[in-house]
């Protein structure tokens, strides 16, 4: 689940090339059309809550499915409809992207429209993700504002644990000055890091070719452990490998060199 972006930067149509790259056949629920190119979005059209789920419910009773990604939701509906597909395919291992969903909100509608959004997605979806992709920037912004609650966590990761999460990878999270890595906390202790490597400037994605190709992973059955460090180390090539069709971002290259 998530946006057609028509830039092919990121939603659906990136997802679709992530999947294919890894052998897998991915299918769509669209949350929304976007109106963008390279350099940013300009509107945003969501589709219906009743639209998506029709949309979700008529793939998944035709065709078995491995995996379920979701990222890009822009409704409080949305988010209900993602979490009773998610209960009723709980056998189905989900992967939850806490990506940017679209542009700053500018107004105190938008504001509190956003938040509630995200405390959503947080109520309804994370208690069922068997993995969360979140950026380390991101998490801290909301351990600041309170949108988690971090008290009795060892760190904002293990707090998404707390929430429900099975499992939490945190993208680019500091070690030391002028260190950072990609932290996987798990059930019963476990945890895992990997070196992070800075993307090209001017790049378009961090956390959504990895949580797509986790969920590829995921489908073919491999274990939590190996599919994000899979997945992690196709990110980093097609991040490496980015180029610059247009005026505005780098796009990963999904089609080059990976697994």
């Amino acid at each position: 689940m998530g946006p057609v972006d028509p830039s092919g930067t990121d939603g659906l149509p990136a997802d679709a090339v992530t999947c294919a790259r890894l052998h897998c056949h991915g299918l769509a629920a669209a949350t929304a059309l976007t109106v963008q190119d390279t350099a940013g979005i300009e509107e945003i059209h969501p589709v219906s809550a009743d639209l998506l789920d029709d949309q979700a419910r008529c793939l998944l009773e035709d065709m078995s499915v491995q995996a379920i990604k979701v990222g890009g939701l822009y409704s409080t509906e949305a988010a209900s409809v993602a979490a009773q597909i998610a209960a009723d395919y709980s056998q189905v291992p989900l992967v939850l992207h806490l990506g940017p969903s679209g542009p700053l909100p500018d107004d105190a509608a938008a504001q509190d429209d956003a938040e509630d959004l995200l405390s959503a997605t947080l109520e309804l979806l994370l208690p069922q993700a068997n993995l969360v992709v979140v950026e380390h920037m991101r998490l801290m912004h909301w351990q600041s504002d309170g949108t988690i609650d971090t008290s009795g966590a060892p760190s904002p990761a293990h707090a998404l644990l707390s929430g429900g999460a099975q499992w939490a990878l945190v993208l680019a999270a500091p070690l030391r000055p002028g260190h950072f890595a990609n932290t996987l906390v798990g059930p019963e202790g476990e945890t895992a890091s990997w070196p992070w490597q800075a993307p090209p400037d001017r790049n378009a994605d961090t956390g959504g070719v990895a949580a797509t190709a986790a969920a590829a992973f995921l489908a073919q059955g491999l274990p939590m452990m190996r599919a994000v460090e899979l997945a992690l180390v196709h990110a980093e090539q097609t991040l490496g490998a980015s180029f610059l069709p247009g005026m505005g971002r780098r796009i990963p290259n999904r089609l080059g060199d990976g697994q």
